[in-house]
């Protein structure tokens, strides 16, 4: 993370620790005179950090107290900005790759249309089933625009977020976009990936995601079987 401003390292620090767990909800992060020790940075770069965290929601500011934790989100987090695999928090959440990333032209993705640019600069394409103490929940295909993401087709995605995956390698991140929801039931690929039965209930979620990129969109098409769990999230 050398190439990334020096209040970003701090973050994705202080990020990774907190989802990993060696800080728990409640805790009191370190000071802000400890954090400047740790990472050898003047305090504005220190609260840059903090604010960003604030942000997204990992953690608060209290008065008198300093910055403490928030508790793992509850439920399945495909309808947050955060992403899913941040949004689980769980250990037991993994990523296995159907596809690997390859170059695809592309008209449109999913009932967006695609602007022009990005039409002619075709789209990185590949698929993921994300599974949930070794159940498949999600089965999610992927579309982005081939411009700006250097070794992107050489990137090892499995059980790894995408969304942090572009944030901490090409300083992408996610600001909100568009989702089109639909009551659907499995077809054939659906029962092999999900492990349901013919017809059975599924939930088909289109997205156009919008990001900190200006005319960068993640575009993505979503199939849930998520009998037991809740959806949650802002968008």
């Amino acid at each position: 993370m050398g190439n990334l401003p020096q209040y970003k390292q701090v973050y994705e620090a202080l990020r990774r620790e907190i989802s990993s767990g060696e800080f728990s909800a409640g805790d009191l992060l370190p000071s802000e005179h400890e954090l400047c020790a740790r990472f050898s940075v003047a305090r504005p770069t220190v609260r840059k950090a903090l604010d960003q965290l604030v942000s997204d929601g990992f953690i608060f500011k209290h008065q008198g107290k300093g910055s403490i934790v928030k508790g793992a989100p509850k439920g399945i987090g495909i309808l947050s900005i955060s992403g899913t695999s941040a949004a689980v928090g769980s250990p037991n959440f993994s990523t296995h790759i159907i596809l690997k990333p390859e170059l695809r032209t592309w008209t449109e993705a999913f009932s967006f249309p695609v602007e022009e640019w990005e039409r002619r600069a075709g789209c990185i394409y590949f698929e993921r089933l994300r599974l949930l103490d070794g159940v498949p929940v999600f089965f999610d295909i992927t579309m982005l625009p081939n411009i700006g993401l250097p070794r992107f087709l050489n990137y090892d995605l499995e059980n790894r977020s995408l969304f942090d995956s572009l944030r901490s390698q090409y300083q992408i991140t996610v600001t909100g976009g568009t989702q089109q929801l639909f009551a659907i039931r499995a077809d054939k690929r659906l029962q092999e990936y999900l492990g349901v039965r013919a017809g059975h209930p599924i939930l088909q979620l289109n997205r156009k995601i919008e990001t900190s990129r200006p005319g960068f969109h993640i575009y993505s098409q979503v199939f849930c079987a998520t009998q037991g769990y809740g959806l949650i999230g802002t968008f």
